[in-house]
């Protein structure tokens, strides 16, 4: 058995983390399996950078979403026109709170 200091993250990561197959198809896409999409909440069309580790190792890091993303496709989808109304105002600071 390996002594505790000898262990490095990848070697823990390794054996710790379930391992599934998957195969490159001819068009060079590869599936990730079910499971670890409804684990890990990956939803279609998420984007994942690549990263080459080594030959033959790489690692898929998911893009974090900027916080406004897909904000105007929401404001599109309002259930009818003017739903929105401009605010007369040139500052927010005139702004009553909603009670």
């Amino acid at each position: 058995m390996p002594r505790a200091s000898s262990l490095d993250t990848r070697t823990v990561r390794r054996h710790l983390t379930p391992v599934s197959e998957t195969t490159v198809s001819t068009k060079g896409q590869i599936v990730l399996p079910a499971e670890l999409r409804e684990r890990d909440e990956i939803a279609p069309g998420q984007v994942f950078r690549v990263e080459r580790l080594k030959r033959g190792e790489y690692r898929l890091v998911r893009r974090r979403s900027a916080p406004n993303e897909g904000l105007v496709a929401w404001l599109r989808r309002c259930p009818e026109e003017n739903w929105f109304v401009p605010v007369e105002s040139e500052s927010t600071d005139d702004l009553t709170p909603l009670s």
